[in-house]
């Protein structure tokens, strides 16, 4: 069986987010960059199936050579490969159209319901769209008996239990699998597995960023006085709008 990881490269979630060039550019200045958690879940589950049987696992990242040692670290916890995609991921679309024009041949294709910095949750889907195969998530358990994939999806107040044939498509997140952190073997064997750079294919853009913007700043806090609840009700009702 022949399973693709996609990965995202993604800010900390500890990192201070400011913006640059009239808010029109994130300001990566003393950002840490990391595998997109979610990602993280389905590498996860992509190296147990490995270790379980006869797959091999391939990582996938759109993005530029900044993102290498993201890339480093996911071969370095299990994966055999990697291909990296050179360009900027600008829309869901494009990194979508990349991925599908890499994931021919693929038995299962594995990737984060979300990525963390821009939260769409839609790559997955058109993937499976562009290639014509079935696409799941949040997929929450993943096992596969031959070619018959039997999952656990996430939906609003529970969860559903799903079936489906390869080759498929899936969005995961926890609990699919425990977080793998890389050992100093699977390090050192990292800087010698392939990693193969390929132009992207051209795709028309049809989503642009105009401006980012950051969230208010938090107003100051009003100490109300336990015997004044009238004063409560009242500023609930006209400043914090909530009565």
């Amino acid at each position: 069986m022949k399973i693709l990881v996609c990965i995202s490269n993604v800010p900390d979630t500890t990192s201070k987010i400011a913006f640059v060039e009239n808010n029109t550019k994130f300001d990566t200045t003393g950002v840490q960059f990391i595998i997109g958690p979610y990602d993280d879940y389905a590498l996860a589950r992509a190296i147990e199936l490995k270790e379980a049987s006869a797959a091999t696992v391939t990582v996938l990242n759109v993005g530029l050579a900044d993102t290498e040692p993201t890339i480093r670290k996911a071969l370095a916890i299990g994966a055999d490969d990697a291909i990296r995609v050179n360009a900027d991921p600008s829309d869901s679309f494009f990194v979508a159209s990349q991925i599908a024009e890499h994931a021919k041949g693929y038995d299962l294709i594995l990737m984060g319901r979300e990525s963390i910095d821009f939260n769409s949750g839609v790559v997955h889907a058109m993937v499976g769209e562009l290639l014509g195969i079935p696409s799941v998530s949040p997929v929450m358990k993943l096992d596969i008996d031959g070619t018959k994939v039997t999952m656990t999806k996430e939906i609003e107040g529970g969860k559903e239990q799903v079936e489906a044939s390869l080759p498929l498509v899936a969005g995961c997140q926890e609990p699919i699998a425990e977080w793998k952190i890389p050992n100093m073997r699977g390090i050192m064997s990292a800087r010698t597995k392939p990693l193969k750079v390929v132009e992207p294919k051209g795709v028309d853009q049809i989503v642009a960023t105009k401006k980012f913007e950051l969230p208010p700043a938090k107003g100051a806090v009003k100490m109300i006085s336990a015997d004044n609840v009238g004063e409560l009700v009242n500023l609930l009702k006209t400043e914090a709008k909530v009565l």
